[in-house]
């Protein structure tokens, strides 16, 4: 993998959507622009497609270390070409002083390219066909993980994914794609296979999804943990009363969230 650095500029819009104590949590984070931490880079597939994406690397790195991977998918809205839109919610979460310090970790937001998914199903059928294989995007993903996991001092036992929307979606599949990988997994308000609940059932997952969402309907989460409870797993499932598409202002903003993320272990 030869990684390409590139200099790049955005403004990270404040989310929006949020609670009270959520607020006050933003607002310690409104001057800090995710871009300014996360490495731009590319990777480029055996069919030479590109994947653009962003690197965090830990804070205060030590090489006797070995830290936590988080695999970040963002939602339709930041596909594209520009290595930048994926930052736009919430990742500046991730770079304030007080997580990077406690919880030292590298984070991978790759950029879907337009017209691409993480995961080839059609988000307005009631009961979607999933394909048996990955999405060339997710694909290139893995592609880009596995080779970190050769180079760079990552724990292969914590290893977490999370995405909200097109990102939820993309999260659930990883999880139906590579079941003994995670260690754990946060999806917001995508959907998934039901019918391959019982493979990754035993991984810990805390779920999340507005009950107002008119973008993706609240069912998808709820037929998820419910399938995964009948295969014998122990699911977290979080569901905001009155909060539209936007649950994932509210995560990555609860600090519960990320002691319980960074606490499991394979």
């Amino acid at each position: 993998m030869k990684p390409l650095f590139l200099a790049i500029a955005i403004l990270v819009c404040p989310c929006v959507g949020q609670s009270t104590s959520a607020q006050e949590k933003q607002e310690g984070s409104k001057a800090i622009d995710a871009k300014d931490f996360f490495e731009p880079r590319e990777y480029a597939g055996g069919d030479q497609e590109v994947l653009k994406y962003r690197l965090l690397k830990p804070a205060n790195f030590d090489s006797a270390k070995k830290y936590p991977l988080v695999i970040f998918l963002h939602g339709a809205g930041e596909r594209g070409d520009d290595n930048v839109a994926q930052l736009k919610h919430c990742m500046s979460e991730l770079c304030t002083p007080q997580r990077r310090e406690k919880y030292a970790c590298y984070v991978i937001a790759p950029q879907c390219p337009k017209e691409q998914k993480w995961v080839d199903v059609d988000w307005s059928a009631p009961k979607p066909t999933y394909p048996s294989g990955m999405s060339r995007s997710l694909t290139l993903t893995f592609e880009v993980v596995d080779a970190m996991l050769e180079d760079a001092a990552i724990d292969k036992n914590r290893i977490y994914i999370s995405g909200l929307s097109m990102g939820g979606y993309g999260t659930w599949d990883a999880l139906r794609q590579r079941p003994d990988f995670f260690a754990a997994a946060v999806p917001i308000c995508g959907g998934g296979n039901t019918a391959a609940a019982a493979d990754f059932c035993k991984v810990p997952i805390w779920c999340f999804h507005g009950d107002d969402d008119k973008a993706v309907n609240v069912e998808k989460s709820r037929d998820m943990v419910a399938a995964l409870k009948a295969a014998g797993g122990t699911p977290r499932y979080t569901e905001y009363p009155g909060v539209g598409h936007d649950s994932w202002t509210e995560t990555y903003a609860n600090d519960d969230m990320y002691q319980w993320l960074f606490g499991q272990r394979k």
